[in-house]
């Protein structure tokens, strides 16, 4: 009889084997042990919070100043950030073909350089057409390391307790404009764009490629999770539960980002300072670190449909409350409310592959979910200042955003497909 022996790795690997290499038969196969789970985590949550402050929340801080310093209009500077969005939208497909095959480790250290390649470009930009070709190779990068990339990885190797780690990963990156917000602010105060982008990119490189090469190593699981993943087919984008999910969540998205764009603009329109406005809007990012907190509760406790409708038709309820508050106080704590929502939504759409078809083409299928969605949070701005104008006012705009979540609640009942394994089955109730 062949014996089997395991040992355990410095890097947070188990191998397991058995006598049967000793013939020529490779056998062996590696998990991550609890200890490399951690590593994993830590490491993204590091890395997730570096390069959404860097590659997101730096551009908002100094668009202004890039526009005046250069000559080039706002509207041009703010274009080329959006086509970086869809960029990121589009690359995020093939990123994650390649994640379900071949794991985050390669494609996420490789788009950490490109990204610091990218802000060099963005910093050093000596025309507009300069500038939007380095917004396109940050579009490029952001695909590859921000969000679906990150939680395709914690997905395949935490399995079921995929939840709880995707919440401390959104917790942690939701700091990034907590963090890099001020720090960016003082930078450009102190050493202009250019420098300050320089220094930010500088930033990235160093935390983000060695973090992302050491700690993303480790053996990639087939399945992490013993649902029927293997009936998981090419026909899925194109199923009726797949199409209600995307677009539920793409109307939700946009109604989001529209929220915490026109927010300041609404609350000022409405006799509100723009100090207290801006103190509403980061309110509003302690409401999204409560409503995350609390996510691991409500899906312990309720299906995927049932949770998934709930979460929209509150999004749709708390952005209808800024079209009929009036005073500061009420506009105030819906703000929080918001937040509580949007944090939520977040975690929505990293389990929603996960929780309705498996693991097995977690990668491929997020990626195609994940770019009509940030299609969506690009267009989100203008074509809500657009709805603003052709209204008449923030408010209205409000309400008919409202009435998009509540659509996309309605919708988002069919998102669940038929399930014919009673574990999928009771989950997806």
């Amino acid at each position: 009889m062949l014996r089997c022996r395991s040992r355990r790795r410095a890097d947070g690997v188990v191998t397991a084997y058995d006598g049967r290499a000793a013939c020529g038969v490779s056998t062996q196969t590696e998990a991550l042990t609890p200890s490399g789970l951690r590593r994993v985590l830590i490491t993204l949550c590091v890395t997730e919070t570096t390069s959404w402050g860097v590659l997101y929340y730096a551009f908002p801080v100094m668009s202004a100043e890039i526009a005046r310093s250069t000559g080039w209009s706002m509207p041009a500077v703010t274009a080329a950030f959006s086509v970086g969005q869809l960029v990121a939208a589009f690359i995020g497909i093939p990123v994650g073909r390649r994640l379900d095959r071949h794991g985050p480790r390669a494609v996420m250290t490789a788009g950490s350089i490109l990204a610091t390649v990218a802000v060099a470009g963005i910093a050093t930009a000596q025309s507009l057409s300069w500038f939007v070709v380095a917004w396109l190779a940050a579009g490029v990068a952001m695909g590859a390391v921000l969000y679906p990339p990150a939680f395709a990885a914690l997905t395949r190797w935490h399995g079921r307790d995929r939840v709880r780690a995707l919440m401390i990963l959104t917790l942690a990156a939701g700091c990034a404009s907590t963090v890099f917000a001020p720090l960016t602010a003082v930078l450009a105060e102190e050493f202009g764009w250019r420098r300050a982008y320089l220094m930010l990119g500088l930033i990235l490189a160093v935390v983000t490629v060695p973090g992302h090469w050491a700690g993303l190593r480790g053996r990639w699981p087939d399945v992490a999770d013993p649902r029927p993943d293997g009936q998981v087919r090419s026909s899925v984008p194109r199923s009726p539960a797949f199409l209600a999910l995307t677009t539920s969540l793409a109307l939700a998205t946009f109604g989001s980002f529209a929220v915490v764009v026109h927010l300041v603009p609404l609350l000022v329109e409405r006799g509100v300072d723009t100090t207290l406005a801006a103190l509403a809007l980061g309110l509003g990012g302690v409401g999204q670190v409560a409503g995350r907190l609390g996510y691991s509760v409500l899906s312990r406790h309720v299906g995927v449909r049932m949770r998934t409708a709930l979460i929209l038709l509150a999004c749709g309820v708390t952005t209808a409350l800024f079209g009929v508050f009036t005073t500061a106080a009420a506009l105030i704590a819906a703000s929080v409310a918001a937040g509580v929502t949007r944090g939520v939504l977040t975690l929505v759409q990293a389990s929603a592959v996960s929780d309705r078809w498996g693991h097995a083409q977690y990668g491929r299928l997020t990626g195609l979910l994940s770019a009509p969605l940030t299609i969506a949070a690009a267009l989100a701005p203008w074509a809500g200042a657009a709805m603003a104008e052709l209204l008449g006012g923030y408010a209205p705009m409000f309400l008919l955003l409202a009435v998009m979540s509540i659509i996309a609640s309605a919708l988002s009942l069919a998102s669940t497909p038929r399930i014919s394994t009673p574990l999928l089955a009771e989950e997806n109730r």
